[in-house]
């Protein structure tokens, strides 16, 4: 008998694989990870609390409709529970959207350079990527992608903030860019950043989902809540396409720890906020503090900052790991640095400082 491999999928071929950010380096006192844009403060008042109580409860299934944590951000959101989905963070729910909408011969169009699972999911799925490059200002050209459609196309993701430029798309622009889609291509708002957005002509998603049925808003719990390791996001959008969601979940695939702490998460708003603020702060801080050393720097509404190195990059990203602290390389394109603690930063700033002076 002859010995064969099983027959896996062609499509699987070739698909890239996600890196994640790598970890601060395990020697020194002053070591830091600002590779995975995480939020550097510990879970929010009672979630610590929240989450050991569901500990008690791990021989038992989560409740697999989420159902008290789909009427919390309902509650929350002002919208109706039947347009909420959840999922494991928002790039599982990206995925889902992605199996419900395209598959071969399908077309899912993205800027690029823009989050990095992207390509990943297209393919998965068996679509066609169509890739749209930034501007020269790091940010969507929401123009070229408009004109990137075709009657093939089933999804645009619009990551806004981008990941990893920071950069975003105001009102006006993405307003003239979903009145030229087609309604029956998805949109997807891409908005896992949005707690960071401090420009007043950025709009919020959801506004802009309520007279849209074709426009879907993903947010997280990975970032601004600090609650990355739990895995849980969710979309919000008009109930075909949540409907559609909920069908492609994988069942129980949202912890009950998960759900508990994210609940906890979205009723301790107050300190949230106060953190966010310290973090735009430093945000505000390190930017300066770049140009100030000569870097051009795009404007940046996330929790990142995002340096165009090119063939430098990988150097750079050395340079500050030898200095304490990680950071996340896209090599031959730049550098994404999260804002991290107030010491970390200062580290990366002395290190960019000092790698400057040596160009």
């Amino acid at each position: 008998m002859s010995e064969t491999s099983p027959r896996l999928r062609a499509v699987l071929e070739g698909i890239p694989t996600y890196k994640p950010g790598k970890p601060a380096a395990a020697e020194g006192a002053q070591a830091y990870k600002l590779s995975s844009n995480e939020n550097p403060y510990p879970p929010l008042p009672g979630v610590m609390e929240t989450a050991m109580e569901a500990v008690r409860s791990f021989n038992r299934y989560p409740d697999m409709a989420c159902t008290g944590l789909m009427s919390e951000l309902a509650e929350h959101f002002g919208v109706p529970a039947a347009h909420v989905a959840t999922g494991t963070g928002s790039v599982g729910v990206a995925q889902q959207l992605v199996q419900a909408t395209s598959g071969p011969g399908d077309e899912v169009i993205y800027a690029w350079r823009s989050f990095e699972a992207y390509p990943i999911i297209t393919q998965i799925s068996g679509a066609t990527a169509v890739r749209v490059p930034l501007t020269s200002g790091e940010v969507h050209d929401l123009d070229a992608m408009a004109a990137a459609i075709t009657d093939r196309t089933r999804l645009i993701f619009v990551c806004n903030p981008n990941n990893p430029t920071g950069t975003s798309v105001r009102r006006a622009e993405l307003e003239r860019f979903l009145d030229r889609v087609p309604s029956d291509i998805l949109v997807v708002l891409d908005e896992a950043y949005r707690e960071f957005v401090r420009d007043p002509e950025v709009p919020d998603g959801i506004e802009l989902y309520r007279d849209r049925p074709n426009v879907c808003v993903l947010r997280t719990f990975s970032k601004a809540y600090g609650l990355a390791g739990l895995r849980v996001g969710f979309a919000i959008a008009h109930e075909p396409v949540a409907a559609a969601l909920r069908k492609t979940a994988v069942p129980f695939g949202v912890s009950q720890l998960a759900q508990d702490a994210a609940v906890a998460s979205l009723r301790a708003e107050g300190e949230l906020l106060s953190r966010v603020d310290t973090l735009v702060t430093e945000r505000t801080r390190v930017l300066e503090g770049l140009r100030g050393q000569g870097w051009t720097v795009p404007d940046t509404q996330a929790n990142f900052v995002w340096l165009r190195l090119g063939d430098r990059t990988v150097d750079f990203a050395a340079a500050c790991e030898q200095a304490g602290v990680t950071v996340r390389p896209f090599a031959g394109e730049g550098v994404r640095v999260t804002i991290g603690e107030t010491e970390a930063n200062d580290i990366f700033l002395k290190a960019a400082e000092a790698f400057r002076k040596e160009l």
